[in-house]
Protein backbone atom coordinates (compact mmCIF):
# COMPACT_ATOMS: atom_id res chain seq x y z
CA UNK A 1 0.00 0.00 0.00
CA UNK A 2 1.42 3.39 -0.98
CA UNK A 3 0.63 6.87 0.27
CA UNK A 4 -1.13 7.58 -3.02
CA UNK A 5 -3.51 4.61 -2.84
CA UNK A 6 -7.22 5.53 -3.08
CA UNK A 7 -8.02 4.05 0.33
CA UNK A 8 -5.23 6.00 2.09
CA UNK A 9 -6.19 9.29 0.48
CA UNK A 10 -9.87 8.74 1.18
CA UNK A 11 -9.16 7.72 4.80
CA UNK A 12 -7.22 10.95 5.37
CA UNK A 13 -10.00 13.04 3.83
CA UNK A 14 -12.68 11.34 5.90
CA UNK A 15 -10.62 11.65 9.09
CA UNK A 16 -10.45 15.43 8.62
CA UNK A 17 -14.25 15.40 8.50
CA UNK A 18 -14.61 13.14 11.50
CA UNK A 19 -15.76 10.09 9.53
CA UNK A 20 -14.21 6.67 10.20
CA UNK A 21 -12.99 4.65 7.18
CA UNK A 22 -14.78 1.63 8.59
CA UNK A 23 -17.97 2.99 7.06
CA UNK A 24 -16.35 2.88 3.59
CA UNK A 25 -15.32 -0.75 4.14
CA UNK A 26 -18.84 -1.50 5.35
CA UNK A 27 -20.30 0.13 2.22
CA UNK A 28 -18.08 -1.95 -0.11
CA UNK A 29 -18.96 -5.06 1.88
CA UNK A 30 -22.64 -4.13 1.59
CA UNK A 31 -22.31 -3.95 -2.22
CA UNK A 32 -20.37 -7.23 -2.35
CA UNK A 33 -22.91 -9.14 -0.28
CA UNK A 34 -25.83 -7.63 -2.21
CA UNK A 35 -24.47 -8.62 -5.63
CA UNK A 36 -23.29 -12.10 -4.63
CA UNK A 37 -26.61 -12.71 -2.90
CA UNK A 38 -28.28 -11.84 -6.18
CA UNK A 39 -26.13 -14.56 -7.77
CA UNK A 40 -27.32 -17.02 -5.10
CA UNK A 41 -30.97 -16.11 -5.66
CA UNK A 42 -30.87 -16.07 -9.47
CA UNK A 43 -31.56 -19.82 -9.92
CA UNK A 44 -34.95 -19.38 -8.23
CA UNK A 45 -36.05 -17.42 -11.32
CA UNK A 46 -34.52 -19.93 -13.71
CA UNK A 47 -36.10 -23.22 -12.59
CA UNK A 48 -39.03 -22.93 -14.99
CA UNK A 49 -36.95 -21.82 -18.04
CA UNK A 50 -34.54 -24.71 -17.47
CA UNK A 51 -37.45 -27.14 -17.31
CA UNK A 52 -38.81 -25.82 -20.60
CA UNK A 53 -35.46 -25.83 -22.43
CA UNK A 54 -33.89 -29.06 -21.18
CA UNK A 55 -36.84 -31.08 -19.85
CA UNK A 56 -35.29 -31.47 -16.37
CA UNK A 57 -37.78 -32.07 -13.56
CA UNK A 58 -38.07 -29.96 -10.40
CA UNK A 59 -36.36 -32.51 -8.13
CA UNK A 60 -33.33 -32.76 -10.46
CA UNK A 61 -32.82 -29.00 -10.61
CA UNK A 62 -33.49 -28.70 -6.87
CA UNK A 63 -30.78 -31.29 -6.15
CA UNK A 64 -28.19 -29.15 -7.98
CA UNK A 65 -29.38 -26.05 -6.13
CA UNK A 66 -29.23 -27.94 -2.84
CA UNK A 67 -25.54 -28.68 -3.49
CA UNK A 68 -25.01 -24.95 -4.04
CA UNK A 69 -26.64 -24.18 -0.68
CA UNK A 70 -24.66 -26.87 1.17
CA UNK A 71 -21.34 -25.54 -0.17
CA UNK A 72 -22.53 -21.98 0.45
CA UNK A 73 -22.76 -22.93 4.13
CA UNK A 74 -19.83 -25.33 4.46
CA UNK A 75 -17.44 -22.68 3.15
CA UNK A 76 -18.37 -20.38 6.04
CA UNK A 77 -15.89 -21.48 8.72
CA UNK A 78 -13.10 -22.01 6.17
CA UNK A 79 -13.85 -18.61 4.63
CA UNK A 80 -13.33 -17.15 8.11
CA UNK A 81 -9.93 -18.89 8.37
CA UNK A 82 -8.92 -17.68 4.90
CA UNK A 83 -9.99 -14.12 5.72
CA UNK A 84 -8.09 -14.20 9.01
CA UNK A 85 -4.99 -15.47 7.25
CA UNK A 86 -5.00 -13.68 3.87
CA UNK A 87 -7.42 -10.81 4.47
CA UNK A 88 -11.02 -10.32 3.29
CA UNK A 89 -9.93 -8.26 0.26
CA UNK A 90 -8.02 -11.07 -1.48
CA UNK A 91 -10.62 -13.68 -0.63
CA UNK A 92 -13.49 -11.54 -1.90
CA UNK A 93 -11.72 -10.86 -5.20
CA UNK A 94 -11.09 -14.59 -5.71
CA UNK A 95 -14.71 -15.36 -4.86
CA UNK A 96 -16.10 -12.83 -7.33
CA UNK A 97 -13.88 -14.28 -10.08
CA UNK A 98 -15.07 -17.81 -9.30
CA UNK A 99 -18.78 -16.87 -9.31
CA UNK A 100 -18.51 -14.90 -12.56
CA UNK A 101 -16.53 -17.71 -14.20
CA UNK A 102 -19.08 -20.35 -13.20
CA UNK A 103 -21.97 -18.27 -14.53
CA UNK A 104 -20.27 -17.41 -17.80
CA UNK A 105 -19.41 -21.06 -18.48
CA UNK A 106 -22.99 -22.09 -17.68
CA UNK A 107 -24.23 -20.10 -20.69
CA UNK A 108 -23.25 -23.10 -22.82
CA UNK A 109 -24.37 -25.93 -20.53
CA UNK A 110 -26.68 -28.68 -21.78
CA UNK A 111 -26.25 -31.53 -19.27
CA UNK A 112 -27.29 -31.94 -15.63
CA UNK A 113 -23.70 -32.60 -14.51
CA UNK A 114 -22.73 -29.21 -15.91
CA UNK A 115 -25.51 -27.58 -13.90
CA UNK A 116 -24.23 -29.32 -10.76
CA UNK A 117 -20.60 -28.37 -11.42
CA UNK A 118 -21.18 -24.72 -12.37
CA UNK A 119 -24.24 -23.63 -10.37
CA UNK A 120 -23.80 -26.17 -7.60
CA UNK A 121 -20.05 -26.26 -6.97
CA UNK A 122 -18.52 -23.11 -8.51
CA UNK A 123 -21.27 -20.70 -7.48
CA UNK A 124 -21.74 -22.47 -4.15
CA UNK A 125 -18.07 -22.17 -3.17
CA UNK A 126 -17.72 -18.61 -4.49
CA UNK A 127 -20.80 -17.24 -2.76
CA UNK A 128 -19.90 -19.16 0.40
CA UNK A 129 -16.69 -17.12 0.60
CA UNK A 130 -18.69 -13.87 0.59
CA UNK A 131 -21.67 -14.90 2.71
CA UNK A 132 -22.70 -13.70 6.16
CA UNK A 133 -19.28 -14.61 7.57
CA UNK A 134 -17.82 -11.71 5.56
CA UNK A 135 -20.26 -9.32 7.21
CA UNK A 136 -19.49 -10.72 10.67
CA UNK A 137 -15.74 -10.39 10.00
CA UNK A 138 -15.97 -6.77 8.87
CA UNK A 139 -18.30 -5.81 11.72
CA UNK A 140 -16.16 -7.37 14.45
CA UNK A 141 -12.85 -6.04 13.05
CA UNK A 142 -13.83 -2.49 12.16
CA UNK A 143 -16.53 -1.70 14.74
CA UNK A 144 -16.78 -1.85 18.50
CA UNK A 145 -19.57 0.71 18.81
CA UNK A 146 -22.59 0.22 16.51
CA UNK A 147 -21.59 -3.36 15.79
CA UNK A 148 -25.13 -4.69 15.94
CA UNK A 149 -26.33 -1.96 13.57
CA UNK A 150 -23.53 -2.75 11.10
CA UNK A 151 -24.32 -6.46 11.21
CA UNK A 152 -27.94 -5.57 10.54
CA UNK A 153 -27.05 -3.41 7.53
CA UNK A 154 -24.72 -6.01 6.02
CA UNK A 155 -27.14 -8.85 6.65
CA UNK A 156 -29.92 -6.82 5.06
CA UNK A 157 -27.80 -6.43 1.93
CA UNK A 158 -27.49 -10.20 1.65
CA UNK A 159 -31.20 -10.96 1.84
CA UNK A 160 -32.22 -7.86 -0.11
CA UNK A 161 -29.81 -8.75 -2.91
CA UNK A 162 -31.42 -12.18 -3.18
CA UNK A 163 -34.88 -10.66 -3.54
CA UNK A 164 -34.72 -7.20 -5.11
CA UNK A 165 -32.80 -8.26 -8.24
CA UNK A 166 -35.25 -11.08 -8.96
CA UNK A 167 -37.88 -8.95 -10.77
CA UNK A 168 -35.16 -7.61 -13.10
CA UNK A 169 -33.85 -11.11 -13.75
CA UNK A 170 -37.38 -12.42 -14.27
CA UNK A 171 -38.14 -9.67 -16.81
CA UNK A 172 -34.90 -10.32 -18.71
CA UNK A 173 -35.63 -14.05 -18.72
CA UNK A 174 -39.18 -13.47 -19.96
CA UNK A 175 -38.12 -11.26 -22.89
CA UNK A 176 -34.56 -12.35 -23.80
CA UNK A 177 -34.02 -15.71 -22.08
CA UNK A 178 -32.22 -16.89 -18.95
CA UNK A 179 -28.77 -16.33 -20.44
CA UNK A 180 -29.39 -12.56 -20.62
CA UNK A 181 -30.21 -12.59 -16.91
CA UNK A 182 -26.91 -14.34 -16.12
CA UNK A 183 -24.96 -11.81 -18.20
CA UNK A 184 -26.40 -9.00 -16.08
CA UNK A 185 -25.31 -10.75 -12.89
CA UNK A 186 -21.80 -11.23 -14.31
CA UNK A 187 -21.55 -7.52 -15.17
CA UNK A 188 -22.51 -6.56 -11.63
CA UNK A 189 -19.88 -8.95 -10.25
CA UNK A 190 -17.15 -7.27 -12.33
CA UNK A 191 -18.14 -3.77 -11.15
CA UNK A 192 -18.17 -4.97 -7.56
CA UNK A 193 -14.70 -6.45 -7.98
CA UNK A 194 -13.35 -3.04 -9.04
CA UNK A 195 -14.83 -1.40 -5.94
CA UNK A 196 -13.27 -4.07 -3.70
CA UNK A 197 -9.87 -3.71 -5.40
CA UNK A 198 -9.80 0.08 -4.97
CA UNK A 199 -11.44 0.66 -1.60
CA UNK A 200 -11.51 -2.42 0.67
CA UNK A 201 -8.84 -2.90 3.33
CA UNK A 202 -8.47 -5.88 5.66
CA UNK A 203 -8.12 -4.25 9.09
CA UNK A 204 -8.21 -0.73 10.57
CA UNK A 205 -4.53 -1.23 11.48
CA UNK A 206 -3.74 -1.19 7.75
CA UNK A 207 -4.59 2.52 7.79
CA UNK A 208 -3.22 3.21 11.30
CA UNK A 209 -6.73 3.39 12.72
CA UNK A 210 -8.45 1.90 15.74
CA UNK A 211 -11.82 0.17 15.32
CA UNK A 212 -14.76 2.55 15.31
CA UNK A 213 -15.76 3.32 18.89
CA UNK A 214 -12.34 2.66 20.44
CA UNK A 215 -10.43 5.65 21.76
CA UNK A 216 -7.08 3.87 22.08
CA UNK A 217 -4.48 4.32 19.37
CA UNK A 218 -4.29 1.53 16.83
CA UNK A 219 -1.71 -1.14 17.55
CA UNK A 220 -0.19 -3.89 15.52
CA UNK A 221 -2.47 -6.15 13.56
CA UNK A 222 -3.52 -9.32 15.32
CA UNK A 223 -1.75 -12.50 14.25
CA UNK A 224 -3.66 -14.51 11.64
CA UNK A 225 -5.36 -17.70 12.63
CA UNK A 226 -3.78 -20.83 11.12
CA UNK A 227 -5.58 -23.20 8.79
CA UNK A 228 -6.52 -25.50 11.65
CA UNK A 229 -8.36 -22.69 13.39
CA UNK A 230 -11.73 -23.65 11.95
CA UNK A 231 -11.58 -27.21 13.30
CA UNK A 232 -10.18 -26.05 16.65
CA UNK A 233 -12.97 -23.48 16.95
CA UNK A 234 -15.55 -26.17 16.20
CA UNK A 235 -14.09 -28.52 18.83
CA UNK A 236 -14.21 -25.82 21.47
CA UNK A 237 -17.66 -24.55 20.53
CA UNK A 238 -19.17 -28.03 20.25
CA UNK A 239 -18.58 -28.55 23.97
CA UNK A 240 -21.14 -25.85 24.77
CA UNK A 241 -24.92 -25.97 24.73
CA UNK A 242 -25.01 -22.39 23.37
CA UNK A 243 -23.42 -23.52 20.12
CA UNK A 244 -25.85 -26.36 19.51
CA UNK A 245 -28.91 -24.24 20.26
CA UNK A 246 -27.70 -21.52 17.88
CA UNK A 247 -26.75 -24.15 15.28
CA UNK A 248 -30.16 -25.84 15.46
CA UNK A 249 -32.16 -22.62 15.32
CA UNK A 250 -30.06 -21.34 12.42
CA UNK A 251 -30.64 -24.68 10.64
CA UNK A 252 -34.36 -23.92 10.88
CA UNK A 253 -33.73 -20.33 9.78
CA UNK A 254 -32.11 -21.56 6.56
CA UNK A 255 -34.80 -24.14 5.91
CA UNK A 256 -37.53 -21.52 6.21
CA UNK A 257 -35.80 -18.83 4.07
CA UNK A 258 -33.15 -19.63 1.44
CA UNK A 259 -34.14 -23.23 0.93
CA UNK A 260 -37.90 -22.76 0.78
CA UNK A 261 -38.96 -19.22 -0.14
CA UNK A 262 -35.94 -18.12 -2.16
CA UNK A 263 -35.80 -21.33 -4.20
CA UNK A 264 -39.44 -22.36 -4.56
CA UNK A 265 -41.69 -19.32 -4.06
CA UNK A 266 -41.85 -18.43 -7.76
CA UNK A 267 -42.70 -22.01 -8.86
CA UNK A 268 -45.25 -22.15 -6.00
CA UNK A 269 -46.91 -19.00 -7.32
CA UNK A 270 -46.97 -20.52 -10.82
CA UNK A 271 -49.06 -23.39 -9.40
CA UNK A 272 -51.71 -20.78 -8.54
CA UNK A 273 -51.64 -18.98 -11.89
CA UNK A 274 -49.26 -16.20 -10.88
CA UNK A 275 -46.59 -15.34 -13.47
CA UNK A 276 -42.86 -15.47 -12.64
CA UNK A 277 -42.60 -11.68 -12.94
CA UNK A 278 -45.46 -11.20 -10.46
CA UNK A 279 -43.98 -13.79 -8.10
CA UNK A 280 -40.59 -12.09 -8.29
CA UNK A 281 -42.35 -8.80 -7.53
CA UNK A 282 -43.69 -10.26 -4.28
CA UNK A 283 -40.16 -11.40 -3.41
CA UNK A 284 -38.87 -7.90 -4.15
CA UNK A 285 -41.45 -6.47 -1.75
CA UNK A 286 -40.21 -8.94 0.87
CA UNK A 287 -36.68 -7.69 0.18
CA UNK A 288 -37.70 -4.08 0.80
CA UNK A 289 -39.37 -4.95 4.10
CA UNK A 290 -36.46 -7.24 4.98
CA UNK A 291 -34.07 -4.30 4.69
CA UNK A 292 -36.16 -2.34 7.18
CA UNK A 293 -36.61 -5.30 9.51
CA UNK A 294 -32.98 -6.42 9.53
CA UNK A 295 -31.54 -2.95 10.09
CA UNK A 296 -34.06 -2.44 12.88
CA UNK A 297 -33.05 -5.83 14.29
CA UNK A 298 -29.41 -4.71 14.38
CA UNK A 299 -30.40 -1.55 16.26
CA UNK A 300 -32.56 -3.54 18.68
CA UNK A 301 -29.85 -6.17 19.25
CA UNK A 302 -27.54 -3.45 20.62
CA UNK A 303 -30.17 -2.57 23.23
CA UNK A 304 -32.36 -5.54 24.16
CA UNK A 305 -32.12 -9.19 25.18
CA UNK A 306 -31.19 -11.02 21.98
CA UNK A 307 -32.98 -14.19 23.08
CA UNK A 308 -36.37 -12.45 23.17
CA UNK A 309 -35.73 -10.88 19.78
CA UNK A 310 -35.10 -14.32 18.29
CA UNK A 311 -38.16 -15.73 20.05
CA UNK A 312 -40.40 -13.21 18.32
CA UNK A 313 -38.66 -13.47 14.96
CA UNK A 314 -38.96 -17.25 14.72
CA UNK A 315 -42.47 -17.27 16.15
CA UNK A 316 -43.84 -14.69 13.71
CA UNK A 317 -42.10 -16.35 10.77
CA UNK A 318 -43.65 -19.70 11.67
CA UNK A 319 -47.13 -18.16 11.85
CA UNK A 320 -46.62 -16.44 8.47
CA UNK A 321 -45.54 -19.67 6.74
CA UNK A 322 -48.42 -21.69 8.16
CA UNK A 323 -50.94 -19.02 7.17
CA UNK A 324 -49.69 -18.59 3.56
CA UNK A 325 -51.68 -21.55 2.14
CA UNK A 326 -54.87 -19.95 3.49
CA UNK A 327 -54.24 -16.64 1.72
CA UNK A 328 -55.69 -18.07 -1.56
CA UNK A 329 -52.73 -16.27 -3.17
CA UNK A 330 -54.77 -13.12 -3.72
CA UNK A 331 -53.14 -9.70 -4.00
CA UNK A 332 -54.16 -8.81 -0.45
CA UNK A 333 -53.07 -12.17 0.96
CA UNK A 334 -49.67 -12.12 -0.73
CA UNK A 335 -49.14 -8.48 0.25
CA UNK A 336 -49.77 -9.26 3.92
CA UNK A 337 -47.42 -12.24 3.71
CA UNK A 338 -44.73 -10.10 2.04
CA UNK A 339 -44.89 -7.57 4.89
CA UNK A 340 -45.00 -10.01 7.81
CA UNK A 341 -42.50 -12.49 6.41
CA UNK A 342 -40.26 -9.84 4.83
CA UNK A 343 -39.75 -7.92 8.07
CA UNK A 344 -38.10 -10.93 9.64
CA UNK A 345 -36.64 -12.72 6.59
CA UNK A 346 -33.12 -12.57 7.99
CA UNK A 347 -33.57 -10.38 11.06
CA UNK A 348 -32.31 -13.39 13.04
CA UNK A 349 -28.69 -12.73 12.06
CA UNK A 350 -27.74 -9.67 14.20
CA UNK A 351 -28.90 -11.22 17.50
CA UNK A 352 -27.30 -14.56 16.57
CA UNK A 353 -23.96 -12.87 15.76
CA UNK A 354 -24.08 -10.92 19.03
CA UNK A 355 -24.87 -14.03 21.06
CA UNK A 356 -21.95 -15.77 19.33
CA UNK A 357 -19.52 -12.90 19.98
CA UNK A 358 -20.66 -12.59 23.60
CA UNK A 359 -20.03 -16.29 24.28
CA UNK A 360 -16.92 -16.99 22.16
CA UNK A 361 -15.10 -13.63 21.95
CA UNK A 362 -14.27 -11.14 19.22
CA UNK A 363 -11.43 -12.98 17.45
CA UNK A 364 -13.21 -16.35 17.37
CA UNK A 365 -16.66 -14.96 16.63
CA UNK A 366 -16.38 -15.21 12.84
CA UNK A 367 -15.01 -18.78 13.03
CA UNK A 368 -17.76 -20.03 15.35
CA UNK A 369 -20.42 -18.12 13.44
CA UNK A 370 -19.10 -19.76 10.28
CA UNK A 371 -20.01 -23.17 11.72
CA UNK A 372 -23.38 -21.89 12.90
CA UNK A 373 -23.95 -20.57 9.39
CA UNK A 374 -23.17 -24.08 8.13
CA UNK A 375 -26.27 -25.18 10.00
CA UNK A 376 -28.23 -22.44 8.22
CA UNK A 377 -27.23 -23.70 4.79
CA UNK A 378 -27.67 -27.38 5.63
CA UNK A 379 -31.23 -26.52 6.57
CA UNK A 380 -31.58 -24.52 3.35
CA UNK A 381 -30.29 -27.42 1.25
CA UNK A 382 -32.64 -29.89 2.92
CA UNK A 383 -35.62 -27.62 2.33
CA UNK A 384 -34.60 -26.86 -1.28
CA UNK A 385 -34.51 -30.55 -2.15
CA UNK A 386 -37.40 -31.59 0.11
CA UNK A 387 -39.78 -28.98 -1.25
CA UNK A 388 -38.93 -29.95 -4.83
CA UNK A 389 -39.51 -33.61 -3.98
CA UNK A 390 -42.83 -32.72 -2.33
CA UNK A 391 -43.89 -30.95 -5.53
CA UNK A 392 -43.00 -33.94 -7.71
CA UNK A 393 -44.37 -36.71 -5.45
CA UNK A 394 -47.38 -35.01 -3.83
CA UNK A 395 -48.06 -32.44 -6.58
CA UNK A 396 -47.98 -29.71 -3.93
CA UNK A 397 -45.50 -27.48 -2.13
CA UNK A 398 -47.83 -26.94 0.84
CA UNK A 399 -46.56 -29.80 3.08
CA UNK A 400 -43.12 -28.20 2.96
CA UNK A 401 -44.54 -24.84 4.06
CA UNK A 402 -46.46 -26.34 7.00
CA UNK A 403 -43.35 -28.25 8.10
CA UNK A 404 -41.15 -25.14 7.94
CA UNK A 405 -43.71 -23.16 9.94
CA UNK A 406 -43.82 -25.80 12.68
CA UNK A 407 -40.01 -25.88 12.85
CA UNK A 408 -39.92 -22.10 13.33
CA UNK A 409 -42.22 -22.39 16.33
CA UNK A 410 -39.87 -25.03 17.76
CA UNK A 411 -36.90 -22.66 17.24
CA UNK A 412 -38.73 -19.89 19.10
CA UNK A 413 -39.09 -22.17 22.12
CA UNK A 414 -35.54 -23.55 21.90
CA UNK A 415 -33.82 -20.15 21.93
CA UNK A 416 -35.35 -19.33 25.31
CA UNK A 417 -33.45 -22.25 26.89
CA UNK A 418 -30.26 -20.14 26.70
CA UNK A 419 -29.10 -18.06 29.62
CA UNK A 420 -29.10 -14.32 29.13
CA UNK A 421 -25.77 -13.22 27.64
CA UNK A 422 -23.51 -11.29 30.00
CA UNK A 423 -22.02 -8.01 28.73
CA UNK A 424 -18.55 -8.42 27.30
CA UNK A 425 -16.06 -5.74 26.32
CA UNK A 426 -15.27 -7.56 23.09
CA UNK A 427 -18.79 -7.26 21.82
Amino acid sequence: MTAASPSTALAATLARRGVHYGWVVAAVTFLTMLVTAGAVGAPGVLILPLQREFGWDTATISAALAIRLVLFGLMGPFAAVLMNRYGPRRIVLCALLLIAGGMLLSLGMSQVWQLVLLWGVAVGVGTGLTALVLGATVATRWFTARRGLVVGLLTASSATGQLVVLPVLAALTEHWGWRAALLLVCSLLVLTGLAVLLLMRDRPEDLDLAPYGEAAAAGAALAPVDAGGAIAALREAARTRVFWVLFATFFICGASTNGLIQTHFIPLCADYGISPIQGAGVLAAMGAFDFIGTVASGWLSDRYDNRWLLFWYYGLRGIALMCLPFSDFTLIGLSLFAVLYGLDWIATVPPTVRLTAARFGREKANLVFGWIFCGHQLGAAGAAYGAGLSRDVLASYLPAFFTAGALCLFAAAAIMTLDRARPASAR
